[in-house]
């Protein structure tokens, strides 16, 4: 898949690999952990950066030749998704999704990984842009150490 060069001024592009991961909600936090032992999760001027959404419904049926035992009709458990960004690094995404094998209670876990750009902003530009939380009054979703 060829992904495309972005020419802007105010961003800047990177290839990479976008990894979304289905878990019961209970789990989602050891994964989390378990990802950030082998890697940073770095975004810009940040780390740690991962999206959890809120709780959905994953379904499936046991076909019978794994661990479990054969289901005859469709089971529902409530699930979220988490999603992260790594650098194009083999090596370290390999490290990556054993980590999350480890750590997720799944036989097989769902897991896809997407080649992707994402965007990194141009330090500095744009700081008085009025969009920024930091130029409005605070908001209640702004973190107290950033008001």
């Amino acid at each position: 898949m060829t992904l495309p060069t972005l020419d802007a001024s105010r961003f800047q592009s990177e290839q990479g690999l976008r990894v979304i991961i289905q878990t019961p909600d209970a789990h989602a936090q050891k994964i989390v952990d378990a990802v950030l032992e082998v890697a940073t999760l770095q975004y810009g001027d940040y780390d740690s950066v991962t999206f959890k959404t809120v709780v959905g419904t994953q379904q499936f049926r046991s076909l019978g030749s794994g661990h479990n035992a054969a289901t005859e009709a469709v089971v529902e458990v409530p699930c979220v998704e988490l999603s992260f960004f790594l650098p194009d690094d083999a090596e370290k995404a390999g490290a990556v999704l054993k980590a999350v094998y480890w750590a997720h209670p799944y036989e097989e876990p769902v897991v896809f990984v997407q080649s992707c750009l994402r965007t990194l902003h141009i330090r500095g530009l744009d700081e008085d842009n009025s969009n920024r939380f930091w130029n409005a009054p605070p908001q209640d979703w702004v973190p107290k150490e950033h008001q």
